[in-house]
């Protein structure tokens, strides 16, 4: 079945689905928390055939799903953070040590709303090279090395995401990279409430249909952490949801097909996408000061 997604939990739940398997996926470890209404699923792939079914690398997939973020409270807001500081935390602690540094990249083209995140989040991230560099008695000695870097889009630049990352990882040498982007998801309910974390790395545009050269441990020799939020989806989703809730019975991959052939096949954001970026925005941000 052909759904744009860039969400691991996602992925398995359609693997699921299309093989009517009511046991879990081999090579695959799934479990979910409650946090007053908050949902943290964590998807671990361990092996081989998990990689093949999901279509992820093995290794950790953490989503933290938001029932609701616009005209969110400044308690509720705080809580989303503390979740996401404490996963954050716990995936970089199983890479590097307290003092060791870390660079911060902000993918995706800041002039394209949906695709601002990474971007925004930069801008508000805490750094602490410079100063430990040139004033280091102006910080504790234990903070650690912040760096952080918006490298473009190949369109805007001329040159591949990871040929400007490497460059700056081969000269700086961060022990560690957290990579931020904007995702695909195929679930109405999940764009722009919710958060995926992964020690995988991450391929800027894979969700829809523009895979660049990926950013991970293969590429840049130094993990990598990829932080995302859903911000578009496929139109064939929309219209199969709403075929859905009507009662309507619909072959999915055949409308898909139908879409494809006739240039229908879109990529949809919401239109209050400019103040949803911006509570995202803030949460990813502060989310990852506290956990450095």
């Amino acid at each position: 079945m052909f759904f744009r997604t860039d969400m691991a939990v996602e992925r398995r739940d359609l693997y699921k689905n299309a093989n009517k398997l009511e046991d879990e996926i081999n090579g695959i470890e799934c479990e979910e928390e409650k946090v007053n209404d908050t949902t943290i699923t964590r998807v671990k792939i361990t092996n081989s055939e998990g990689e093949r079914a999901l279509d992820k690398r093995i290794g950790n997939y953490i989503t933290i799903d938001v029932k609701k973020v616009n005209n969110i409270t400044t308690e509720k807001e705080q809580e989303i953070i503390d979740i996401v500081s404490k996963e954050l935390s716990a995936i970089i602690e199983k890479h590097v040590k307290s003092n060791e540094e870390i660079l911060i990249v902000g993918l995706g083209n800041e002039n394209a709303t949906p695709d601002s995140l990474g971007s925004k989040v930069v801008q508000n991230i805490e750094i602490t090279r410079h100063i430990k560099i040139y004033l280091p008695n102006a910080i504790d000695k234990n903070t650690r090395s912040v760096s952080a870097i918006t490298p473009g889009v190949l369109g805007t630049t001329g040159i591949e995401t990871v040929e400007i990352v490497k460059g700056i990882v081969d000269n700086i040498k961060p022990k560690l990279v957290i990579a931020i982007d904007s995702l695909c998801s195929k679930n109405i309910d999940r764009i722009n409430k919710s958060i995926q974390i992964s020690d995988t790395g991450i391929v800027p545009g894979g969700g829809v249909g523009n895979r660049r050269a990926e950013l991970s441990k293969d590429t840049l020799n130094v993990p990598v952490i990829g932080l995302g939020v859903p911000t578009v989806l496929d139109a064939a989703t929309i219209v199969i949801d709403t075929l859905n809730a009507c009662d309507m019975e619909v072959n999915e991959n055949e409308l898909v097909d139908k879409m494809k052939l006739n240039n229908f096949n879109f990529i949809v954001t919401p239109k209050e996408i400019d103040d949803l970026i911006n509570n995202m925005t803030n949460i990813v941000s502060e989310g990852i000061n506290m956990s450095l």
